[in-house]
């Protein structure tokens, strides 16, 4: 009697198995590459900042006793003597001026005004003058230069010095560069570093 019911329940369960079998699966959504989420910045990243600018000009004032002078030429700014010590036949003579390159580049060329010793080191120390960065420079020996632009080089000049300052400003560097017999170079060095010491950004 109850074989038949039971061969339809079965039927009917086996049934709905194949139709829960045949159901297609939804798509698993995914996201679009436009609302992709953008990458988080790297934390404690340091934030660069814009080299400040240098000065365009220095502004000093000229011990007692140097004498404004013509300049020789238009590539001076300035031009100053500075009287001849006693014993020495010549005056010291400061220039300003101001040109491109490196200061290192502008060293040498100073150095290479001088006959000096082979291994003779050349004398310089970095300085913060107020918001300025300058580089004080000291040579001694026989100088050979010195010669104005498109003029025969002057001779060489033994027991001479030069004392230097070159400062870093905007676009060029700017020159004071002092030279003479050697005793006057020496006597004004005191006057040269409060000079220095003197300089203000403009």
């Amino acid at each position: 009697m109850f074989s038949a019911p039971r061969t339809l329940t079965l039927v009917f369960v086996l049934g709905f198995g194949v139709v829960a079998c045949d159901k297609p699966a939804e798509p698993t959504p995914t996201a679009s590459p436009e609302r992709a989420a953008a990458p988080s910045p790297t934390p404690n990243a340091p934030a660069k900042e814009a080299a400040p600018a240098r000065p365009t000009e220095v502004v000093y004032e000229a011990p007692a006793g140097w004498q404004k002078a013509e300049n020789p030429n238009p590539m001076r700014k300035a031009t100053f003597k500075i009287p001849h010590a006693e014993g020495d036949a010549e005056d010291a003579e400061l220039s300003v001026s101001q040109a491109g390159g490196t200061v290192d580049a502008n060293v040498q060329r100073w150095a290479g005004q001088f006959e000096r010793g082979k291994d003779e080191p050349v004398s310089r120390k970095q300085m913060k003058v107020g918001d300025l960065d300058v580089t004080v420079v000291e040579l001694h020996g026989t100088f050979a230069g010195g010669g104005m632009p498109g003029a025969p080089a002057a001779g060489p000049k033994t027991n001479w010095a030069l004392l230097g300052a070159i400062v870093e400003t905007q676009g060029s560097l700017t020159f004071f560069k002092l030279t003479g017999p050697e005793k006057t170079v020496q006597s004004a060095k005191p006057a040269f570093d409060k000079f220095v010491e003197g300089f203000r950004a403009k």
